[in-house]
């Protein structure tokens, strides 16, 4: 039965001080454990749950098993003007993303466009998280990635060789909101899967199918079958093109190579990644793209609606409704996530949040 109880609220600061900790206990260094954590405190704050400190029992488990490097040397294997290949050394995922997302930021400004590849990464959070942060340079942003699991066969197949591989896109506007895209190639990231089966809920039909073509709507049976793609056909090739771009071109993991490390707390993942970073000023004034995407949104926003439709929205709306609401009054703490953080802060020897 799922937990009704009302989540408990934690400030951003103090999540973010406990996701510290935790990781300055498994010896990793202060600078690089505040860092890790403010992008997981991060992604709670715009409601992506799945991919915030829900992952820090995980994280750990596999720092400890020896899956991660703690001291990685995180470099440029290859580069030019507008193009870089960043090895990560198998650091955290965190870590080795907001280098190259900085990296691609730096190119833009110069370049105008700037894509950065990536291998030897690992799990990093939320796809948007990443595409986000060009929009403080007045830049627009894209991020690919391979998944951590395999968890999508081919359109009609049963063998596992995809992921989810997200897709995020963030363009900058003036007086609304910037636009945020940010979904997995499945109808439901395997995140998603996970929080339902950690607070006892059910999934929609739809989510997920078994071997023998019904649906699987009981999260803990997930090992019994397989994700679904948007779109039908569609979504698996977009899957099959995201990781080919993300993974193959990089020389990261990409279908059979890809690890487990839901299952696996042992072997590096080699996870691949693309962020791809798009400076405004390079095509138009910053300030007339900005007028322009202002109108779009209000133009979609005003349009007419279908009968029972209360109102249009934008990609990005939840999130931003999230943070504002979660920067006031904190970040809802489902029972079952505050007791496996208050189980890990005693296997740690470390103070709770």
């Amino acid at each position: 039965m799922a937990d009704t109880a009302t989540p408990l609220r934690v400030t951003a600061q103090k999540l973010e001080a406990f996701t510290a900790r935790a990781f300055e206990a498994v010896a990793i260094a202060p600078a690089a454990a505040k860092s890790i954590a403010e992008l997981m405190v991060r992604a709670d704050l715009q409601g992506s749950e799945g991919h915030g400190v829900f992952r820090l029992p995980q994280y750990i488990r596999r720092i400890k098993g020896g899956a991660v490097n703690l001291k990685p040397n995180i470099r440029v294997e290859r580069e030019a003007a507008g193009m870089a290949l960043v090895d990560g050394d198998n650091g955290m995922g965190h870590l080795v993303m907001r280098f190259a997302t900085e990296k691609a930021i730096a190119k833009a400004k110069t370049a105008g466009v700037a894509w950065v590849g990536v291998k030897w990464s690992n799990h990093a959070g939320p796809a948007s998280l990443y595409a986000a942060m060009p929009l403080e340079h007045d830049m627009a942003g894209l991020y690919l990635a391979v998944g951590n699991a395999n968890h999508l066969p081919a359109w009609g197949g049963l063998d596992m060789l995809l992921s989810t591989n997200p897709i995020a896109v963030a363009v900058p506007a003036g007086e609304e909101p910037p636009i945020v895209l940010d979904m997995a190639t499945t109808v439901a990231a395997y995140g998603k899967v996970k929080t339902k089966a950690q607070r006892g809920e059910t999934m929609p039909e739809g989510w997920m199918m078994d071997r023998e073509g019904r649906p699987l709507t009981d999260p803990k049976r997930a090992n019994e079958g397989f994700l679904l793609p948007i779109g039908g056909y569609k979504g698996y090739g977009l899957a099959l093109i995201f990781g080919l771009l993300a993974g193959t071109l990089n020389g990261a993991a990409m279908g059979r190579d890809v690890v487990d490390f839901n299952a696996d707390d042992t072997t590096p993942t080699n996870t691949g990644h693309v962020i791809v970073a798009i400076n405004v000023e390079a095509f138009q004034p910053v300030a007339e793209f900005k007028k322009s995407v202002d109108a779009l949104v209000r133009d979609l926003r005003k349009s007419e609606r279908l009968p029972g439709v209360d109102r249009i929205r934008l990609p990005g709306e939840g999130s931003h409704a999230a943070r504002a609401d979660r920067s006031r009054n904190g970040i809802p703490l489902p029972a079952p996530l505050a007791a496996a953080l208050n189980q890990l802060a005693a296997e740690l020897k470390i103070s709770p949040f």
